[in-house]
């Protein structure tokens, strides 16, 4: 199990921990955020906040492509769940999001829209070949890693000449969106930041030169961090030395997976096919320019949006949610007086709650919201 138990190893994190103990300076406060929500759960699961010097705290960012959908994005797929003859294919994460006054997939599928929960994109193609005489819509949805496989989905699509596959594109991309925030902070906004624990399998695909701005344009230093504990704490200590020694650069701590120019032939997939949108609405960053993508002229046969003649409409959140705010950095899950109350993973409210990887599914999960209140 090399690269697995090694980097779970309980002797070396309480080593790398015991180092930014000795490194990070009395006196001066450290805010790092985690862009990944895959972060955020690993920082839970494994009490890494309870390793760490008072003075560094740890940020949540908005790293969940589920948690940032807009409810407006949401909305579209419902309209488009119910026309008649449509099979709308999603990801299990999506089926629970709380829309329009609280209405999820789930329950528009329990008040007869036929809405399936698939794997992967390759099984909404193969959806689509075993319903000839029906409409299949993927809803695809994620940051730079899932882009690639929708991109052969399609392509898979197009091969086997299934005109009645289409997919609904709200894959969005992740500098932007980093810029966004670290430009909210600029006009103080936000919460201060010093330094981001950059996304780890995005840049398996983008690789990390796509995060130079952050260190260029508003000073802040980027590690590329691994998921797992040792990972994380690696890439905090390395944040902290930058920080330190008064340098701003993207360092690459998850070298095993991650290289500068990322994956060269999924990249040249996806531009091939996509180009970005002129703007794009996020839950809790608001709309953000050249922040998504869509499907490029010549591939508009599959593109969900032009076939059903949908049309976006910004919506509001749930009443009382503080997603949006806690996306932003701003809040922590045990700020939202609904936490853990009215909102709970079996009862959700907020997007955060739903997602394997939202912060309040983090602090709900691993039950550091009942020590904190103790």
């Amino acid at each position: 199990m090399k690269h697995l138990t090694e980097y779970r190893d309980a002797d070396r994190a309480r080593a790398v921990a015991s180092a930014i103990h000795r490194e990070a300076q009395p006196g001066r406060s450290y805010r790092i955020m985690e862009f990944c929500g895959g972060h955020t759960h690993a920082i839970f699961r494994y009490g890494l906040q309870d390793l760490l010097p008072a003075n560094v705290e740890m940020v949540h960012g908005p790293g969940c492509p589920v948690c940032v959908l807009p409810v407006g994005r949401l909305d579209m797929a419902m309209r488009m769940a119910e026309q008649p003859g449509v099979i709308l294919a999603t990801y299990g994460d999506m089926l629970r999001v709380p829309g329009v006054k609280g209405r999820s997939l789930l329950k528009a599928k329990a008040d007869g829209a036929d809405i399936r929960m698939v794997y992967s994109a390759a099984d909404a193609v193969a959806l689509a070949a075993a319903n000839p005489d029906r409409e299949v819509v993927f809803l695809a949805i994620g940051f730079e890693t899932t882009t690639p496989p929708t991109a052969l989905a399609i392509r898979e699509a197009k091969a086997r000449g299934l005109t009645n596959f289409t997919a609904f594109v709200n894959h969005v991309l992740t500098p932007a969106a980093l810029a966004a925030i670290l430009g909210a902070v600029r006009e103080a906004d936000l919460v201060e930041i010093d330094g981001i624990l950059g996304p780890s399998h995005v840049s398996v695909v983008t690789g990390y030169e796509p995060y130079e701005f952050a260190t260029k344009a508003y000073g802040r230093p980027v590690v590329i961090a691994g998921f797992e504990p040792v990972d994380v704490l690696q890439s905090i200590l390395m944040v902290v030395r930058q920080l330190n020694e008064g340098r701003c650069e993207v360092e690459n701590q998850y070298i095993r997976a991650v290289g500068a120019g990322g994956n060269p032939i999924a990249r040249d997939l996806v531009a091939s096919m996509f180009e970005e949108r002129d703007a794009f609405e996020w839950r809790g960053l608001g709309w953000i320019p050249h922040s998504a993508l869509k499907l490029r002229s010549q591939w508009a046969a599959f593109d969900a949006e032009e076939r059903f003649g949908v049309a976006y409409r910004s919506l509001p959140e749930t009443k009382s949610c503080e997603c949006p705010a806690i996306l932003r950095g701003q809040k922590k899950p045990m700020d939202c007086k609904l936490f853990g109350k009215a909102c709970t993973p079996e009862t959700p409210l907020g997007a955060c709650m739903v997602s394997a990887e939202g912060s309040c599914a983090a602090y709900y999960t691993y039950g550091r919201f009942r020590e904190q209140a103790a």
